[in-house]
């Protein structure tokens, strides 16, 4: 009895400091907030996996965006939201100095793979993106053109024998194994046979790797110190050996057989060696005069997975949700095939500029990464107590901010009947009357992704090589309109996108 006593007088005592302590944190500052629930804060349905958080964070961002910038709850944590593209345009750029982490930590002895340019912070950081500069210029790109061709033309020749039965087809499967395959051959220096072979353990690594559940995440950004202690990491064990062993040989491998290619795993042997990369047009005094140490073998193969990981699953989920729209909207699909032949006939063969030229493509994925950004959300923390402009706001230090992407795409009072795919929104004269920072797929700012230009590259050459030769339509069972799985942190549709493929 008295034990039951006790434990009463704990969680009353627990509850009352959670509700009139930790959740007066907002309240205190003038700040219009949600209502937090003790002890989860706002993040109930997150916690139990009811809801997808970009679609959380969307939900949120429609019932309190007229308030510009409001208060949430994680747990015990207090975050701010972003809902004012003036603001974020604050934040991301204007004010960077005050906001350029991303506030996730990660311990490099216990998560390796995880010390990469997209996570680490502060001076290592800058020091890091300044090394990265000049490994995705244009040139470089257009040197790997070849590799993500040839992956490409191997996809379309796999999936011959579908078109020719009319059958159905996982679209996020198959690019799912062509965007591996590339990115084996360009940061791992390997030839994977993913496309042919469902079984080849790169896919098997990327596939193990991705089933992080968010749970998994919210605790490793609200107790990265209890995590440490216990000494839990993020990623699988098995799969970040995998891929730390795999690149040490294989630069090994390079070093004996003096193999240089024109790849990004070159390019990290050159910051491995050098701690710069060649530039395409300035001189290398020039990059010394600017950078520091050379990269260590777990500093690159850190930054190869990142790579691995952003090329792998945000181009295979672009070119998988661009299929399923034109799949939905014949006439889009037509349009685009009709650009595809005639630039295809003029230049001869699939090229970087024929690539380039291919202008309604371009639509067509920019407003695929409208609808389905591949990351929902943004993140920072404040690193300097600062003012923000026109809210009376002062953001103190150490709060994490959340620019919720997916709720911003889909503002109807931005993008007017935002459920409907429309290449068209992104015509010169439409994007003119937009806020610049009203369409952020890939963030904005210092820290905006440094590898967006070869996985729009990557996605593109796949969906030419498949729009050339195939015709995509619907199959039932995939759901209309799609539904997301709600444990997953990027938009993973339940049941998979299946379409129709049939020979043109």
């Amino acid at each position: 009895m008295v034990l039951i006593q006790l434990i009463i007088i704990a969680l009353s005592a627990l509850y009352i400091y959670y509700k009139y302590v930790i959740f007066n944190f907002w309240r205190k500052r003038n700040v219009v907030y949600i209502e937090p629930v003790v002890p989860t804060g706002n993040i109930t349905a997150l916690i139990r996996g009811k809801k997808q958080i970009g679609v959380f964070l969307h939900d949120a961002y429609m019932k309190y965006k007229e308030h510009r910038a409001f208060g949430m709850y994680g747990l015990f944590k207090p975050y701010f939201i972003i809902a004012d593209p003036d603001l974020i345009k604050v934040i991301l750029t204007e004010k960077f100095t005050s906001f350029h982490d991303r506030g996730i930590h990660f311990n490099p002895q216990l998560n390796p793979l995880f010390d990469n340019l997209f996570c680490i912070n502060g001076e290592r950081w800058q020091d890091l993106r300044a090394k990265m500069t000049h490994t995705f210029t244009k040139a470089k790109i257009k040197q790997m053109f070849p590799i993500v061709k040839e992956c490409s033309e191997r996809l379309a020749k796999y999936l011959e024998s579908k078109a020719q039965t009319r059958d159905s087809v996982q679209m996020k499967d198959m690019f799912a194994r062509y965007t591996i395959d590339v990115i084996m051959s360009t940061a791992f220096g390997m030839t994977s046979n993913c496309i042919e072979d469902p079984n080849d353990e790169c896919l098997i690594q990327g596939k193990k790797f991705l089933r992080i559940k968010i749970l998994r995440f919210i605790l490793f950004v609200s107790l990265p110190k209890i995590m440490d202690f216990f000494s839990i990491s993020l990623a699988d064990r098995e799969t970040t050996s995998f891929f730390m062993n795999m690149f040490r040989e294989n630069v090994e491998r390079r070093k004996i057989d003096n193999i240089v290619t024109n790849d990004f795993m070159n390019l990290l042997i050159q910051l491995m060696e050098k701690g710069y990369v060649n530039p395409d047009d300035v001189k290398k005094t020039d990059v010394k005069s600017t950078i520091n140490e050379p990269l260590t073998m777990a500093e690159a193969t850190a930054q190869a997975f990142a790579f691995f990981f952003a090329g792998f699953e945000s181009s295979a989920a672009t070119a998988t949700f661009a299929l399923y729209e034109l799949a939905q909207n014949q006439d889009i699909q037509d349009n685009v095939r009709e650009e595809i032949d005639e630039t295809l006939a003029k230049h001869g063969d699939l090229t970087y500029e024929a690539i380039d030229e291919m202008k309604y493509l371009e639509k067509v994925i920019n407003e695929t990464l409208r609808k389905y950004p591949p990351l929902p959300m943004l993140n920072r923390i404040c690193t300097e107590t600062t003012d923000l402009p026109t809210v009376n706001i002062r953001v103190p230090k150490g709060i994490p901010i959340v620019i919720p992407v997916l709720g911003l795409h889909r503002d109807p009072s931005i993008y007017p009947d935002p459920e409907r795919f429309d290449p068209e929104r992104f015509a010169a004269d439409e994007k003119a009357k937009r806020h610049n920072y009203a369409f952020l797929p890939f963030g904005e700012g210092q820290r905006k992704c440094i590898g967006l230009r070869f996985g729009n590259i990557q996605t593109k050459i796949g969906l030419v090589s498949l729009l050339s030769k195939y015709r995509f339509k619907p199959h039932s069972q995939t759901a209309v309109p799609l539904i997301f799985n709600e444990k997953s942190f990027g938009l993973a549709v339940k049941g998979g996108v299946y379409l129709v493929i049939e020979p043109r």
